[in-house]
This record gives C-alpha cells, sequence and structure tokens, in this order.
C-alpha cells in the first residue's frame, strides 16, 4: 500500500488526512474524483500533486472503509 504519502498531523487541517507536505486532503481527492475529475485534471489543478499521491489517497480511503461496518441502504439498524 502507498498510504506512506499520507500525512496526518492535528496541525495541519485539523488532523485530517492530507497528501504530505501539503494541504491537500484524502477527502478532497477522492470527492474530485468520485465528481468525476480524472487523474490528469487533479494533476493539473494541483500541481504539487503526484500520480502516487492519488493513488495513495485512494488506497487510504479503501483501508478506511475496510475497516468499518457499514449497513447496507435500506437495513435496518
Amino acid at each position: 500500500m502507498t498510504t506512506h504519502r499520507i500525512q496526518i498531523d492535528p496541525a495541519v487541517m485539523m488532523g485530517k488526512p492530507v497528501i504530505q507536505g501539503t494541504r491537500i486532503t484524502v477527502e478532497l481527492i477522492l470527492r474530485k474524483l468520485a465528481e468525476g475529475a480524472t487523474e490528469a485534471e487533479l494533476l493539473e489543478d494541483y500541481p504539487h500533486l503526484a500520480p502516487e499521491d492519488i493513488r495513495a489517497a485512494i488506497a487510504y480511503g479503501a483501508a478506511s472503509v475496510a475497516h468499518k461496518e457499514t449497513a447496507c441502504p435500506g437495513s435496518e439498524p
């Protein structure tokens, strides 16, 4: 996993996971991708990003949800 590029520091973006050395949050990257942004668009819009950073954000997001219980829509608690 390439999550070594992710940094969590309470002094940066209120402790949200960010790309190391930036204030670009994992959440922002995942939201932009979910909205249909391409990797090329992200790299153009955020010049401090590298392709490996985007993959690290995706890997971090996947690892995060892998460790949480989720309910299926429409299921009862």
